[in-house]
């Protein structure tokens, strides 16, 4: 049966198991590579191991490789290779800095094949173990609307149950002893949602709340008292003065730096989309909601035919849009037609790290249907963010929102750094960047139609 004991011993077992074969691997391209190990190089190897296994663990955490819930091999194959690449990127670099040149390179390079290929075997493995030995049971208490969006989104032979949230406390209590972890939805009133929190933790259960906008309004409060009353003190939302100038200079530097590295790319997309279509912009426009509500000019590499919405209107892009040119499928499949967006971040319009900016011909629906939606724009919007990492390009909006207020909530610099680190996978998923299968007609009430941003 699944318990938070098992969470946990999962976690040091896959971490401690992950590390144990990186610092295999480089013992083993040693006996690759030669057949007697000169003492010079092994203990170069010895001094720099330590950081190595430190580096390792950093990257293992960031792409979350220590829990495999809700991912396909694919997935963990796409993880392990990006963390893999600076793990070996950052070992070049630790010997330089230590100054431990002795360490080979051809053993650097070996050992980061190794990884991938041994560290992908074992994962299987044990993805294979799991869902073959111990799927367990989840019981879903809430709509059917949810748990049809919920259900889909797991992977593996889950077991489900599912029961509605107007059922007794007596039934669910009856319905939990059945199952191995339980999740809550908003549906439930406060007094049953507390009865079903407290039942959970008694019986040692995992238990996943799907967060309201209130609650997530509500984090990070400070407990404080009135008299001999407790009480909740509840921060401003947004980012404070301190906060706010540390990601504005995090933001000029890394963006001028993209730049400058990035220019070959923008010089050969410059190109491509001439050659395609000589009389057509290179550059495309759009004015988007910004910080405060303020409307700003928004710059994308153009991917669709010149005045693609003159007839329809504004509409979200959907799987084989015609209106898309074939340099465009690339640039969108990629998202190298969001890199002039630097420049936004440049100047101050936009950071690295947000929600994303979206129109006001939808955003005006968007408040409309959730009271919350406008406290994402206390920040300013960003190229990626932490709906974009954690969902998917069909999330629909009411998750996008959660995911944004508690970016905004728990803002950090090493939360930015983690979700830039974490954009490269979404770089690399398909499924990430794909738009919708037919247009979407924004309706009043509906909660749940995708929107790209």
């Amino acid at each position: 049966m699944f318990n938070i004991l098992d969470r946990r011993i999962d976690k040091f077992v896959l971490l401690t198991v992950d590390l144990f074969i990186i610092f295999f691997t480089y013992v083993l391209a040693f006996f690759l590579r030669y057949e007697n190990i000169t003492a010079r190089n092994w203990e170069s190897f010895l001094a720099l191991a330590p950081w190595i296994l430190l580096i390792s663990l950093f990257f293992l955490t960031v792409y979350e490789l220590y829990t495999l819930n809700r991912k396909s091999i694919w997935d963990v194959v796409r993880s392990i290779f990006v963390a893999t690449t600076f793990i070996t990127f950052l070992t070049m670099a630790a010997s330089f800095i230590f100054r431990e040149f002795a360490l080979p390179r051809s053993v650097i390079l070996i050992s980061y094949f190794l990884m991938i290929g041994l560290l992908s075997g074992w994962k299987f493995i044990y993805l294979k173990c799991k869902r073959d030995y111990k799927s367990g049971t989840t019981l879903l208490i809430g709509s059917q609307v949810e748990f049809a969006k919920i259900g889909m989104s797991f992977l593996g032979p889950i077991k489900w149950k599912h029961i509605q949230p107007d059922q007794s406390i007596e039934e669910i209590i009856t319905q939990m002893n059945k199952v191995d972890s339980v999740i809550i939805t908003p549906e439930l009133l406060e007094e049953k949602k507390a009865q079903i929190i407290y039942q959970a933790m008694k019986q040692n259960k995992i238990l996943y709340v799907v967060p309201s906008l209130y609650d997530l309004l509500l984090s990070k409060s400070i407990i404080t008292s009135l008299d001999d009353t407790m009480v909740l003190a509840v921060k401003p939302f947004g980012l404070p003065a301190d906060q706010r100038l540390i990601k504005r200079v995090f933001d000029m530097i890394f963006s001028f730096l993209f730049l400058v590295l990035l220019s070959p790319i923008f010089l050969f997309v410059s190109f491509l989309i001439k050659f395609e279509e000589p009389k057509g912009r290179i550059i495309f426009k759009q004015k988007r909601i910004g910080q405060h509500g303020n409307e700003f000019q928004i710059y994308k590499f153009r991917s669709m035919i010149e005045d693609a919405e003159v007839h329809t209107g504004p509409i979200i892009a959907k799987q084989n849009d015609s209106r898309i040119t074939r340099v465009g499928k690339l640039l969108r499949l990629t998202r190298i037609d969001e890199l002039p967006q630097l420049f936004n971040v440049l100047i101050g319009d936009m950071s690295l790290v947000g929600p994303r900016p979206e129109r006001e011909y939808f955003t005006k629906q968007f408040v409309e249907q959730f009271e919350s939606y406008e406290y994402r724009h206390v920040v300013k919007p960003g190229i990626t963010g932490y709906a974009q990492v954690m969902g998917k390009y069909t999330t629909d909006v009411e998750d996008k929102l959660r995911y944004d207020l508690h970016y905004i909530r728990n803002y950090s610099l090493l939360l930015d750094i983690i979700i830039m680190l974490r954009t490269i996978i979404v770089l690399l998923d398909k499924t990430k960047a794909e738009g919708r299968e037919k247009p979407a007609k924004v309706k009043k009430g509906d909660r749940n139609f995708p929107v790209n941003y």
